[in-house]
């Protein structure tokens, strides 16, 4: 179980999860970074999980300034309705400079001696690619970003090393923006790609309508193999 703690920015403060590893300690951290949902319970799972494989692991709530505390989930319209309003609302720059102030929060978590990575889901993998443009994060990885094909001009600034997992049927990003993608992305220094056949968007949400065991459970282990190799 993690705990809620407060995170200060210039023009006020947000919340986020904290979860951190009860044994085998690793002294890195990563910044998991939310859906369109928010911070709802497969956010914390997956801090939780980050956690138990000795990683601190911080969820930071990115919808703050519009509404905070938000947490919602893909089963119903009503939901669905109020997350892609908050979506169309979102500032992508105030939400990247509030994931670099979590980052340096992660830094000074105790325990935390070596890299901070960051991982993002959605509306977050397009975050977490420009945390790897925009900010001093150590490592990055993007599932199934979201709008990452209108930001690819930042692609020469990116410096740490850049993980993206890309559905093949994902029904957000049409198949010219995947390809876009994968074309301006492939061959990068520090750029690792991997597609997956026959899946939709959110394939490796946690208890989500479009989950895929397997493709998860592949992601889910490049991605650990991945922080694994974060000094």
């Amino acid at each position: 179980m993690g705990k809620r703690i407060t995170i200060d920015v210039a023009g006020g403060s947000f919340a986020a999860y904290l979860a951190t590893p009860s044994a085998n300690a690793r002294g890195t951290a990563i910044v998991v970074i939310q859906e369109i949902f928010g911070i709802n319970a497969d956010m914390r799972q997956t801090c939780d999980d980050f956690a138990s494989q000795g990683f601190v692991a911080i969820c930071p709530d990115l919808y703050w300034r519009q509404e905070p505390n938000v947490e919602l989930t893909d089963k119903t319209e009503v939901e669905w309705k109020k997350a892609l309003a908050l979506y169309s609302a979102f500032d992508v720059d105030k939400g990247v400079a509030d994931l670099d102030a979590t980052i340096q929060t992660a830094r000074k978590q105790q325990g935390v001696t070596g890299g901070v990575g960051t991982v993002g889901y959605c509306l977050g993998g397009l975050l977490a690619f420009l945390t790897a443009t925009r900010t001093n994060a150590d490592a990055a990885v993007s599932y199934y970003g979201v709008g990452i094909d209108k930001h690819l001009a930042e692609a020469s600034k990116q410096t740490a090393p850049l993980l993206m997992h890309i559905a093949e049927d994902d029904e957000f990003v049409p198949p010219e923006a995947r390809a876009t993608i994968i074309e301006a992305m492939r061959g990068r220094p520090k750029v690792e790609i991997h597609t997956y056949p026959g899946c939709m968007h959110a394939f490796a949400r946690n208890d989500g309508v479009h989950y895929n065991a397997d493709a998860a459970k592949a992601a889910n282990a490049r991605t650990l193999a991945f922080f694994q190799a974060m000094q």
